[in-house]
């Protein structure tokens, strides 16, 4: 997210979570747009997520607090003991790419005891995501052991495919599903009204 009255927003839709970008090359840089001292300021229900990739363990902490973030999703390369640190602060979601050749059970397991939650997200070329599809058949059956966050070009019309996933074994674990750039207008600018229209459905499954 980049705009604030956005945020405000999502918070009165119920929504749990809203991410801002601390990765200076993402387009959706928050810091751009927004200062520190005005995302500290948001308010009410919705629960402040920042996204970082292969940042420094020191200057992530200093913008935990100068935003008053209260999870951090980290998207990079972090080791289990570079993880391990930052958790030791803040709730940490681990993100993984996924590509169809993985085996998912392995590619977690070094972190499965350092982190609080995992998001499993479509491989590309960089980091982040990309607006890819990402194949959710790879987690049926599985047993993450841990609470996960499902993204990986979300679309608005998915929410039928999200009801059949719900009744898999590996949907146990599944916490919470992470939506961005098929519900935007423009980098860090949402269409409000998918995004209500969605979460609406998605809240009756």
């Amino acid at each position: 997210m980049t705009d604030l009255d956005q945020v405000k927003a999502l918070d009165t839709m119920g929504v749990e979570f809203c991410g801002f970008i601390f990765y200076p090359k993402s387009p959706r840089f928050v810091f751009k747009h927004v200062p520190a001292s005005e995302i500290r300021k948001v308010r009410g229900q919705i629960n402040k997520v920042g996204v970082f990739v292969n940042a420094n363990s020191d200057e992530l902490l200093r913008i935990v607090d100068d935003c008053g973030l209260y999870l951090v999703q980290l998207h990079g390369d972090e080791t289990p003991r570079e993880c391990e640190k930052i958790a030791n602060y803040v709730t940490v979601v681990k993100a993984f790419r996924i590509s169809e050749s993985d085996n998912i059970l392995w590619k977690i397991k070094d972190y499965q005891d350092v982190v609080d939650m995992f998001l499993f997200d479509t491989e590309g070329a960089g980091y982040g995501g990309t607006g890819k599809k990402f194949n959710w058949e790879m987690l049926k059956g599985l047993n993450i052991r841990k609470p996960f966050f499902l993204s990986g070009g979300i679309q608005p019309e998915d929410a039928g495919r999200l009801a059949e996933f719900k009744h898999d074994v590996v949907a146990k674990d599944l916490f919470s599903i992470d939506i961005n750039s098929k519900f935007e207008i423009s980098p860090g600018i949402k269409d409000m009204n998918k995004v209500r229209q969605f979460v609406s459905e998605v809240k009756t499954l």
